[in-house]
């Protein structure tokens, strides 16, 4: 009798780990096929300008994507492997924020993003604050900079609900420390001036703008993941962010 219970209570114990196993690889699973790609919001507003735009627009702003390349914009750009400069800027609240403070609490993910005037800008920072939560699983926290002046940025904070850090780069001046900035062509400064008051937005004249540029920086402040792109339509995966995460040792 008493080897009988014993030989259910094992029997009981493995079906218990088996369908742990199980479900763990069922929720594996169901994760992986549950990811929506950021890219595909991206890519039908994409698509949507491209059947809608005139052919005038669609040309200037092809233009302004292959200014950035042939300018070097790229190759220039802090990259994995670079230390990250350090910067102290303030959020939308006006406090200061320095980013090798944050760095003390854990990895850095750290992205700009051109203005709360820009739709790609809007579904990326909608999608990051959805991401918040798998971000922190690995303590990381999530800094956006932007040019736009603290009022401007603050709308952008209130517009989509965001509860990470946003900090305002006025006049691009950390942008350039990590080299990410480059200056519009006339054509598409003219367009996005007239269309929505740029100068307005940043408080200057410059017609500059950063690059939707993404880095994950780990705890000793070196640059780990780096995400480049002329096309301010192409922005950083989360799942490729959260997997630089996770290889941070």
């Amino acid at each position: 009798m008493y080897k009988i219970l014993v030989t259910l209570m094992l029997f009981t114990l493995l079906a218990c780990e088996n369908n742990k196993e199980n479900d763990k690889m069922e929720n594996e699973t169901q994760q992986t096929e549950e990811y929506i790609p950021l890219q595909n919001s991206l890519d039908e507003k994409k698509t949507n300008f491209e059947l809608n735009a005139d052919e005038e627009k669609k040309k200037d702003y092809a233009a302004g994507i292959q200014a950035i390349i042939d300018d070097g914009v790229l190759e220039k750009a802090m990259n994995k492997g670079d230390k990250a400069p350090n910067f102290k800027l303030k959020n939308a609240k006006g406090e200061s924020v320095t980013l090798y403070d944050e760095l003390k609490n854990g990895p850095v993910v750290l992205i700009w993003y051109r203005g709360g005037w820009c739709p790609y800008c809007n579904l990326t920072l909608k999608r990051l604050q959805d991401e918040l939560p798998n971000f922190k699983k690995h303590d990381a926290s999530l800094v956006a900079l932007t040019p736009e002046l603290p009022d401007s940025s603050l709308s952008t904070v209130e517009k989509n609900s965001l509860s990470f850090q946003v900090l305002s780069d006025v006049g691009n001046k950390v942008a350039k420390d990590y080299g990410v900035v480059f200056e519009l062509t006339e054509a598409v400064a003219k367009r996005y001036q007239d269309g929505f008051d740029l100068h307005g937005y940043n408080g200057d004249e410059s017609n500059t703008l950063p690059l939707a540029a993404t880095y994950v920086i780990d705890i000793e402040g070196n640059i780990v993941y780096a995400f480049l792109d002329a096309d301010y339509r192409n922005r950083a995966e989360p799942r490729d962010i959260l997997e630089s995460l996770s290889e941070i040792k």
